[in-house]
């Protein structure tokens, strides 16, 4: 259920998109299997990744995990630091080429496949001396790019409307490659096919929507074998770049997602979610999720702030079989500009909660099952997966109580999300030979049966 691809932006500031319907140069879907629930470990270091890959994301399920972009960027504590590139050296502060290389092994043996978020619209915005020590000024980069590898509008994008005002002006003042150029998108086709030949299975593209669709089929033609992508591009109602051009790459963040989840959960009517694939791209070319490093800070999105109300969204996320999954797993913040923790407190690990654990194995378990048996009632859903599964998630003050009617076959079964994994004891609920189910789903809960939980 996918072709991959992704995309980020700079300091709060959102990108994507590209031009031309495509003929894909084999965009390739996602390896077959089950897994295909994607954990984005926003701005952790590279040894760090690969014991959790080890020790939380195989185990619990998941198919891939995004890192953080792998090039030497501009000094500074902020995030958005990383996405200033000033080489292409593997030298930032998350890790060098061996923590990288020995993060894709550990990830491999746990049998999760690896994203690299790629910025290649874009270097930086100033001048100085990168993480891995590169002497660098804003349209110079010794060795990688010099003043005629950028576009000549040196101005900043100022008007969505106009194609060539987006895809050729400067995001925030970042020097705008010319991935026209047959130069550049050679250099950049060989900086990825490095990270391939480091094990990297495929990539995001970040600020995709800055660069013409056309442009990165060139980067893509340049490679023996690209992997699966999937495009950063943001939606803008009457703007001239849409998500629908980059799905002859790969797949493409759908961002009208995270935002009709937020306003569902904080409308207090559920209900609406029956249609949530509606007025968006199809799913099987979407990458969807509840928020990301840029979302959270804009506020279009819910976000780990948002508590409990925020894990019954990616529960839901999880349960519903629109598009591929992406649970966003970063970092506690006050300030929208800070970078990453330095040690091990800080981090929101909700790629590890017990209650998203739980229904990424729920996800799996369902496979591309249809829904059915749906149900509402204010802030409380329920539905089935065929004969798979049935999730209800309750998003109110108080605890739900209500039989429920289930296509699951007669047996006694585990609440995944609430049973850990080796012991379900506690966390029964019994589903009669009619199929139905009564059952007391608490405030703020979610009650999730599948036919691979039993007991």
């Amino acid at each position: 259920m996918r072709n991959r691809l992704i995309g980020v932006s700079m300091a709060g500031v959102m990108a994507a998109g590209g031009l031309l319907a495509l003929t894909p140069l084999s965009a390739q879907a996602a390896p077959p299997g089950d897994r295909n629930v994607t954990a984005t470990l926003f701005e952790r270091p590279y040894a760090d990744v690969g014991k959790i890959c080890t020790d939380s994301l195989g185990p619990s399920g998941y198919g891939y995990v995004e890192v953080s972009p792998a090039t030497e960027h501009i000094a500074g504590p902020q995030w958005w630091t990383s996405y200033q590139p000033v080489s292409y050296r593997i030298a930032g502060r998350l890790g060098d080429a061996d923590a990288f290389q020995s993060m894709v092994s550990a990830c491999h043996a746990a049998g999760v496949k690896v994203i690299a978020d790629a910025v290649i619209n874009h270097m930086s915005s100033g001048s100085g001396t990168g993480t891995g020590g590169t002497q660098y000024s804003k349209y110079d980069y010794p060795g990688t790019y010099s003043d005629a590898d950028f576009h000549t509008c040196r101005q900043d994008i100022t008007d969505y409307t106009n194609r060539e005002n987006v895809q050729t002006c400067e995001l925030v003042g970042l020097a705008d490659l010319d991935t026209g150029s047959d130069y550049v998108r050679t250099t950049i086709a060989n900086y990825l096919t490095g990270l391939r030949k480091m094990g990297v299975d495929g990539f995001r593209i970040d600020a995709a929507k800055h660069m013409a669709a056309a442009d990165l089929q060139g980067i893509r033609s340049k490679m023996a074998d690209p992997g699966f992508w999937v495009s950063e591009v943001i939606y803008g109602s009457g703007e001239a770049v849409q998500p629908d051009e980059y799905t002859g790459l790969g797949d493409v963040d759908e961002f009208r997602y995270g935002t009709h989840i937020k306003s569902a959960f904080q409308g207090g009517d559920l209900g609406g979610l029956q249609n949530v694939a509606d007025g968006k791209l199809p799913g099987d070319q979407a990458t969807t999720f509840v928020d990301d490093w840029d979302t959270e800070r804009n506020g279009s999105t819910l976000s780990y702030k948002d508590g409990d109300t925020y894990k019954l969204a990616n529960a839901f996320m999880l349960a519903h079989p629109y598009g591929s999954p992406n649970v966003f797993s970063g970092y506690e913040w006050s300030d929208p500009d800070a970078g990453p923790p330095s040690g091990s407190d800080g981090w929101t690990n909700m790629h590890a909660d017990p209650e998203i654990t739980g229904m990424v194995g729920f996800h799996n378990a369902v496979g591309d099952a249809a829904v059915t048996d749906w149900w509402s009632q204010g802030s409380a859903i329920a539905f089935g997966r065929g004969a798979k599964g049935f999730v209800a998630l309750n998003d109110g003050d108080g605890d739900l109580q209500q039989t429920f009617a289930t296509s699951l076959p007669g047996g006694t079964y585990c609440n995944v999300a609430k049973a850990s994994a080796d012991n379900c004891a506690g966390n029964t609920v019994t589903v009669g030979d009619d199929g139905k189910v009564t059952a007391t789903v608490p405030a703020k809960g979610v009650l999730a049966l599948d036919t691979a939980a039993t007991s």
